[in-house]
Parts: structure tokens; sequence; C-alpha cells
């Protein structure tokens, strides 16, 4: 599932790319996270521990 992040809000922090258990979030040269690739859990760890809330899973409908 992609992940919508919202740079005004991101500190760059790096705790999303700590805590998501596949390993797929990475933070580019200026600082700002990026989903690697789609293998997205769709866990929710990295919109759950973002301290800016700047991280927003997109779930299809059926899975919410």
């Amino acid at each position: 599932m992609p992940l919508k992040i919202d740079i005004k809000r991101c500190t760059s922090c790096g705790i999303c790319m700590d805590r998501c258990p596949m390993d797929i979030i990475r933070l580019n040269e200026e600082g700002i996270p990026f989903q690697l690739y789609d293998e997205c859990w769709s866990c929710g760890v990295c919109e759950e521990d973002c301290p800016e809330k700047a991280l927003t899973l997109i779930l299809p409908y059926l899975v919410r």
C-alpha cells in the first residue's frame, strides 16, 4: 500500500524508517522519507509512531 507523506509536517527524524518491520522506508538526500518498494504489510506502525503525524497509510476500502 502506498504511503502519503506530508513533507511540511515531517521533521526527518527517521522513526518511521527504524520502526518499519519490512524495512521499506528510506530517507532521500533531503531527509524526506519515501517508500522504497511496494511490499508494505499495511501494519500502520509508521503512521502510529510518527511524532508529527506526517504519514498516512492509504488502505483500500475493503481493508479498512
